[in-house]
């Protein structure tokens, strides 16, 4: 029997670059099969589009059994759509892609013989540039990767992709975390297995409009360290032990001044500027727990992290 590779791409409003990523991928996934012999499948997550980008998908599917789709209810975030096309791949090797052709569909082959021939258990791709994104968007972005990689004791590669190649050991380790609140990069890093990265120059998209905004990005950003580090725990307390012991000093240095010198309790401008500045980090702790509560909370709910609408997910392509 021929070794499966699933595809697995999130969409969400992609009707504009669709039919060139089916394009592409065909094109390599038709090359590959001639050389190594290998099955295809393409898993498309449909995250809830309000576009025609299902309609797109269905046609694809009448004409191209390989050619896969579900369907969510709503959109649920490219998360759920990546646990989702886990969940329901059904390959001897996973790979996740994005639909705008940002992700190289001729690293596969690479990918492919770097798992085959040399036994890692994932080929994983990282941007060695930024070229096109804004540069406040990718000063932030190396920022927040040497943050997380500094409280984090998980390794996150700055510039890491989704866009990956994974035995089916690999994924069934992923899917074993059923956690609601995912940070996908930091769990390809949590479960470990050997590991090759790819560098690639970025490129920019074939075509349509990202859906990442810099608040989008900033959120995912905070939900990567909740899910991961328990440093701003740590921050918190210490801050609140700074001060208290600040104002411990303070009344000393007050009681001996008025003691000894008869030097009058006065200030009323420093004494506000003290109280906005104490509340202030008493509300920056309390966001902090308040993120790690959320996230709590959440979790206890039991929530799907995805609901399907429609599929041709369950035909047995192998």
């Amino acid at each position: 029997m021929n070794e499966l590779i699933s595809i697995i791409i999130p969409c969400y409003n992609e009707e504009a670059v669709i039919p060139l990523f089916y394009e592409e991928i065909k094109r390599q996934s038709d090359f590959m099969q001639n050389k190594f012999g290998v099955s295809f499948e393409y898993l498309f997550i449909d995250d809830g589009s309000r576009d025609n980008t299902l309609s797109i998908l269905k046609s694809l599917a009448e004409t191209d059994r390989r050619v896969k789709y579900i369907s969510f209810s709503r959109n649920f975030g490219k998360e759920a759509a990546m646990y989702a096309g886990l969940k329901n791949a059904s390959g001897d090797y996973t790979a996740i892609m994005d639909a705008d052709l940002q992700d190289p569909p001729k690293l596969l082959e690479d990918m492919y013989k770097s798992i085959v021939d040399e036994g890692f258990d994932c080929v994983a791709t990282r941007r060695v540039s930024r070229k096109g994104e804004p540069p406040v968007r990718s000063f932030f972005a190396r920022l927040f990767y040497k943050l997380i990689n500094k409280i984090s004791k998980t390794d996150i590669v700055d510039g890491a992709r989704d866009y990956r190649l994974m035995t089916r050991q690999m994924v069934d380790s992923i899917l074993s975390m059923g956690e609601y609140n995912r940070f996908s990069k930091g769990i390809f890093g949590w479960v470990g297995f050997r590991t090759k990265w790819l560098e690639f120059e970025n490129t920019e998209r074939a075509a349509g409009e990202t859906k990442w905004s810099f608040w989008k990005l900033f959120l995912y950003s905070l939900d990567g360290i909740a899910a991961f580090s328990t440093a701003p725990l740590a921050i918190a307390s210490v801050a609140g032990f700074i001060f208290c012991a600040a104002a411990f000093t303070m009344i000393l240095v007050i009681i001996f001044k008025t003691l000894i010198w008869g030097d009058p309790v006065a200030g009323y401008p420093s004494l506000v500027c003290i109280i906005f500045l104490v509340s202030g980090v008493q509300m920056f702790c309390m966001g902090i727990l308040g993120q790690y509560l959320s996230k709590t909370y959440l979790e206890t709910k039991k929530r799907p992290i995805f609901i399907i609408k429609e599929t041709n997910s369950t035909e047995d392509i192998k």
